[in-house]
């Protein structure tokens, strides 16, 4: 397939395959090659799955085990598998290949750069594949070469899968809140783009959305990562209008095939996702996004719901969610929905406007029906389901399960 057999870097952890077994496998094997004299050929990281783990293993002496081969011990956070970490070279876009135990490894995800090959394995196989630097290595059947010139063959990786003292830890990371926030301030600088206070999102005026616009008809693929990218886009996180310029950026327009690129209807002219929606808000305009198959797999972020909803998309119609996602949608007050007759995707056309027929009537196990007016002037109804139950509906006339929880009514 082409793929770089070198390795350039091995990484493990992050909420995924980071558990004190896990460590202290991948250890057994990186003990092996400092004892044999066996240098690695690529670097080497690993994250922690918790401050708990972090602790843990570092009073056990298996953080020790890692920096005896020089290995990079990141905060006990995501890290590299969503991009939060400056991985050098990256943008230069070379082709290369990583191997890592995360469980997202989408084109652009661990460092911004779509050449870079991530391969997913064991933590115990991420390990034995960095010291040997080859995608190929085998290590039940395969020799490495240590310092005197000397071939050793790896033996099986093992580790506890529980500590032997129990877990330990001094600072778990909690601070319980105020007994009475009333006078709590927080205070957030106006001109700060990295911080940005939530404000309510509105509520629904009873009233049937009509005169929507499409924002973009995404084709294959649509997963959070393409909705909401992460990587350097993560330093906006707590700021959601500047992280909102990442929204959908990724998803591929089904009318030209290209990524970020949708067309503006009120100029007639093509740009960014973001910038086409912006001023979709800016005119007052309702708007929808449709999508295919398992929309929005991949990562549980909040983001890839909360930034169309921020810009005034109202309703995400697609073939089928993934479960999280269309969760996600239902708590920020959006609608999610599904074509009752998935063929019916093929009649969504570029400069179609949208009417919601029957919103008014929003009931559990009642579809709603949408009027896509074409340019042309002819019309198709189609028919969309949704799960929502009568907690979930309050949400969405709420305008978000937030807004409920503020007023105390959830």
């Amino acid at each position: 397939n082409g793929w770089p057999l070198k390795v350039e870097w091995g990484l493990i952890g992050s909420c995924t395959n980071s558990s004190y077994e896990d460590m202290a496998r991948a250890a057994s094997i990186v003990r092996q090659a400092v004892e044999h004299g066996i240098t690695p050929k690529a670097e080497f990281g690993i994250n922690p799955g918790s401050e708990q783990i972090r602790y843990t293993i570092e009073r056990d002496g298996i953080i020790a085990d890692f920096e005896k081969m020089g290995t990079k011990v990141f905060t006990n956070a995501c890290g590299p598998c969503i991009g939060q970490w400056d991985r050098e070279g990256a943008d230069k876009k070379e082709k290369n290949t990583i191997v890592h135990s995360f469980n997202r490894n989408f084109s652009k995800r661990a460092d911004g750069n779509p050449n870079t090959h991530a391969f997913v394995t064991s933590p115990e196989m991420v390990a034995a594949l960095a010291i040997s630097g080859r995608l190929d290595f085998n290590p039940l059947t395969d020799t490495l070469l240590n310092d005197k010139g000397e071939t050793v063959k790896l033996t099986a990786p093992f580790g506890d899968e529980l500590p032997k003292r129990g877990f330990d830890v001094e600072d778990a990371g909690f601070q319980a809140p105020a007994e009475d926030g009333s006078s709590v301030q927080v205070a957030v600088s106006p001109t700060s783009d990295r911080l940005q206070l939530l404000a309510p999102f509105e509520a629904w005026d009873g009233k049937n959305y009509t005169g929507a616009k499409l924002l973009i008809k995404a084709f294959g693929k649509c997963t959070t990562d393409h909705i909401s990218m992460a990587g350097p886009w993560l330093r906006f996180r707590g700021h959601l209008d500047n992280i909102s310029n990442n929204m959908l950026i990724g998803a591929e327009n089904a009318f030209n095939g290209k990524a970020n690129s949708v067309k503006n209807q009120l100029t007639g002219a093509y740009d960014a996702v973001p910038a086409v929606q912006r001023a979709y808000k800016a005119a007052g305009l309702p708007s929808i996004v449709v999508g295919d198959h398992n929309y929005g797999e991949g990562s549980s972020r909040e983001h890839a719901a909360m930034e169309p909803r921020f810009l005034g998309v109202k309703a995400v119609l697609v073939k089928s969610f993934a479960r999280i996602h269309e969760t996600n949608l239902k708590k920020q007050g959006m609608l999610a929905l599904t074509f009752a007759n998935e063929s019916d995707y093929d009649k969504i056309q570029e400069d179609d406007t949208i009417n919601f027929l029957d919103l008014t009537e929003f009931a559990p196990g009642k579809p709603l029906t949408l009027e896509f007016v074409h340019a042309d002037g002819t019309k198709d109804v189609i028919l969309a389901n949704h799960t929502y139950n009568d907690s979930q509906i309050g949400w969405f006339i709420a305008g978000s399960a937030l807004n409920l929880i503020a007023a105390g009514k959830a």
